[in-house]
């Protein structure tokens, strides 16, 4: 042990020694502090999962408005999106999903690629490749999409413009329906 040690230079001071990398690779894992820490009253409580209610999204990144958000104005961007809370004014998600929850209160006209609705939406929906009201969804307003499903037991009042072409914005080829709760009417447009 005393001949392991070298000896110094002259006007050196001693480095300390540093702990050697081990061979094997430690895992680390996170620890929840504890109801006794400082800086966290109350009880430590474990992460709960995703809430996994409603569809995920191909791509997993899916924007959430809370059920205690209440906004008002224009909702605009470039991901999906899941609302539980309440919405006023428009929303404009071209290229992307808006997935309405059960506790969704939306008053706003809507222009998605894809809508689906399980709570209350009063507007205008414009959706380029679907539309779908779940069995305890409520929507009030003109629908125009390319394909449309409208679960037993949802509530829907409007008309629906069908447009075959993909681009709910043409006019070519499109059927028109209208349909109150349980009743049922149907006109074809050319």
């Amino acid at each position: 042990m005393w001949g392991d040690k070298k000896p110094e230079a002259p006007g050196k001071k001693p480095l300390p020694q540093q702990p050697q990398p081990s061979q094997q690779a430690q895992q680390v894992k996170p620890t929840v502090p504890s109801a006794n820490a400082p800086g966290f009253p109350g009880e430590a409580k474990t992460m709960a999962p995703i809430d996994s209610t409603y569809p995920s999204t191909s791509s997993g990144n899916t924007a959430r408005l809370g059920s205690s958000l209440h906004v008002k104005g224009e909702i605009t961007g470039n991901e999906d999106l899941l609302i539980d809370g309440t919405v006023e004014g428009l929303v404009q998600l071209e290229d992307r999903k808006l997935t309405v929850g059960a506790s969704a209160k939306v008053t706003a006209d809507v222009i998605a690629r894809e809508v689906v609705v399980y709570g209350n939406v009063k507007g205008n929906l414009r959706a380029r490749d679907r539309i779908e009201i779940k069995k305890d969804g409520s929507v009030v307003g003109d629908l125009t999409t390319a394909r449309i499903s409208i679960e037993d037991g949802a509530y829907f009042k409007g008309s629906i413009e069908i447009d075959k072409t993909g681009d709910a914005g043409d006019d070519s080829s499109k059927a028109s329906f209208a349909r109150t709760n349980r009743g049922a009417a149907a006109t074809t447009t050319s």
